[in-house]
């Protein structure tokens, strides 16, 4: 992905705040993985948490009696995480964009859920390391479709609407779920990390049809569709 595409997919999900909200979940067991990984215990521990979208983490972070610090660029997202936090007054929530928020305390955790992807690739280490107290810890997420066999064939079946308005980005069949590549190499070439620990978790995701077209309204490269082929894909999906 190019940066151009990159910063527009990350910017794409302000625009659907509300949806973003309603649609998208953060497992419950992830957090705890991350914590147990880090071998760390979440009460009271200080967390900087990059890109906290509407705050599906944050909130969980919160009920473990984190103090947390949430960067979120998006105004909208923003003001929805603050709703969400609004009973946890040791959350606070700061709009603006990671790379250019100036920390006034030094954190023993940095955190990002399936955000870190989005943050510019040549600062993100060095950014999360000025951040942290010394000993502190880097932790995020990456995730990705993963269909092991016998998956359901709806998920065959739409490759050719994409294919026919001209969004058919994904290689086809996706690697199976030991196949996905994790980040180990790219944290170990930024020279600025220790003890690098990655753990990999697949879990299943059952939808109702307005659940999954709800959720997958929210995901970036589908927002940023062209109008008129979304259209398309609308008619052609229920004809």
């Amino acid at each position: 992905m190019n940066n151009e595409r990159r910063i527009a997919r990350a910017h794409s999900f302000d625009t659907v705040a509300e949806l973003y909200d309603r649609a998208r979940r953060c497992p419950e067991e992830l957090i705890d993985d991350l914590f147990a990984l880090a071998a760390m215990t979440p009460r009271d521990t200080s967390v900087l948490e990059v890109g906290c979208g509407t705050g599906q983490a944050s909130v969980q972070l919160a009920r473990r009696r984190c103090r947390i610090v949430c960067v979120e660029m998006g105004p909208n997202l923003a003001r929805i995480a603050r709703r969400n936090l609004a009973p946890f007054p040791r959350a606070s929530v700061v709009n603006i964009r990671f790379e250019d928020f100036e920390p006034t305390e030094r954190f023993d955790m940095v955190l990002a859920v399936t955000s870190w992807h989005w943050i510019d690739p040549e600062v993100r280490y060095a950014r999360a390391a000025d951040a942290l107290r010394p000993g502190g810890v880097l932790a995020f997420t990456t995730g990705a479709h993963a269909f092991p066999p016998g998956f359901d064939s709806f998920f065959t079946e739409i490759q050719a609407t994409y294919e026919v308005i001209g969004e058919g980005q994904i290689k086809w069949p996706p690697p199976a779920p030991e196949e996905i590549r994790n980040s180990r190499e790219e944290i170990e070439r930024s020279g600025l990390f220790e003890d690098v620990r990655i753990a990999r978790r697949v879990w299943k995701q059952e939808f109702t049809a307005d659940e999954y077209v709800a959720m997958m309204s929210t995901a970036s490269d589908h927002v940023l569709m062209d109008r008129k082929n979304a259209s398309g894909c609308s008619l052609r999906c229920t004809a």
